[in-house]
């Protein structure tokens, strides 16, 4: 498994959008994101910090999406 790069919220949203996920909206720093799959909605809330924490991306970002690290750092470059 790759090591789990260090990202802003702004790096995150751009992988996101790229992998079909749209802004809903914002409250304060987090930023809501929602894509439309065939069976399901799937959302997901990003917070706007310079740098997102290993346990917040790993966790509460890629996990519920069912995105690997390996598909992330795809997405990043």
């Amino acid at each position: 498994m790759p090591k789990l790069p260090v990202v802003s919220g702004k790096q995150v949203v751009k992988a996101l959008q790229k992998s079909g996920f749209v802004i809903v909206s914002q409250k304060g720093s987090h930023i809501k994101l929602r894509r439309q799959l065939a069976d399901r909605t799937e959302t997901v809330i990003v917070p706007n910090h310079k740098s997102i924490k290993p346990g917040t991306l790993r966790n509460g970002i890629l996990k519920p999406i069912n995105l690997s690290v390996a598909d992330l750092i795809k997405l990043l470059k």
